[in-house]
């Protein structure tokens, strides 16, 4: 496949699919979707996400899945959030590549109407960029703190991770991020055995684990304590989601 076969026209606008950068960057779809998901709101200050499903052959006949297409902008801020491997910076270069081969063979034929349309396209390309630049630069102390911890094995306590959160700008104690991550549906919200237990959705993406611990009783009999840890996996995953909508909030007040 060439450069330009790896961006796409949807609507208007030049796109590349989750499915081919997952491909290009060595790494399985669902992971991808997932930052796509995880970090939504920041990928649309650059327009609204499309989504459009996609057959997908598998061992128990044809099903279907969700394919995210990204805009330019969207596409670069993603890869800033990938794993920084050989293959990934390679693939960066190509995929700018592709971008700027595929609007240049587009625009090739226009010519624009009068200096002034010119300018102002300029402009606009301008600002574009420098909006991303700018988010980018933002979401750096980000991006290296999930490089350093997402594959770690290392599992802390929640309150652990508040105090992460702390050192990243975020103004949360144990006992207020128990309750948000309940709120938020990554912890079992109702009275019980399994209160501030992972929710099911919390677990297939690996923000939790748990741990068990026997507990001799002075009358003899044994019980089991059961604790959640955040992941390596999770501990990113929060530091992206939490930090990011403080400083949204920080920038609308």
């Amino acid at each position: 496949m060439s450069a330009l076969d790896l961006v796409t026209d949807h609507d208007g606008t030049l796109v590349v699919s989750s499915e081919t950068i997952a491909a290009g960057s060595g790494v399985q779809h669902k992971n991808v979707l997932e930052l796509v998901h995880a970090n939504r709101a920041d990928f649309e200050e650059f327009g609204r996400v499309a989504f459009e499903t996609r057959p997908l052959a598998t061992a128990g006949g044809i099903q279907s899945r969700q394919v995210a297409l990204l805009n330019e902008q969207q596409a670069t801020l993603l890869m800033t959030y990938q794993r920084n491997t050989e293959q990934v910076r390679q693939f960066k270069k190509t995929l700018v590549r592709a971008f700027f081969d595929m609007a240049r063979r587009l625009a090739a034929p226009q010519v624009p109407l009068s200096l002034p349309e010119a300018l102002r396209a300029y402009a606009e390309e301008v600002e574009q960029r420098q909006a991303l630049e700018a988010k980018v630069a933002e979401d750096a102390p980000k991006v290296l703190f999930a490089d350093s911890v997402a594959a770690s094995e290392t599992a802390i306590l929640v309150g652990d991770l508040a105090k992460i959160l702390r050192g990243n700008g975020v103004e949360i104690g144990a006992t207020r991020l128990f309750d948000r991550l309940r709120n938020d549906g990554y912890l079992i919200r109702r009275k019980g055995t399994d209160w501030n237990m992972p929710t099911q959705k919390a677990m297939e993406l690996g923000l939790f684990r748990v741990k068990e611990t026997a507990v001799t009783h002075s009358d003899g009999h044994v019980t089991i304590s059961k604790t959640p840890k955040v992941t390596g996996k999770g501990q990113a995953y929060f530091v992206n989601r939490y930090v990011g909508q403080a400083s949204r909030q920080a920038v609308a007040s």
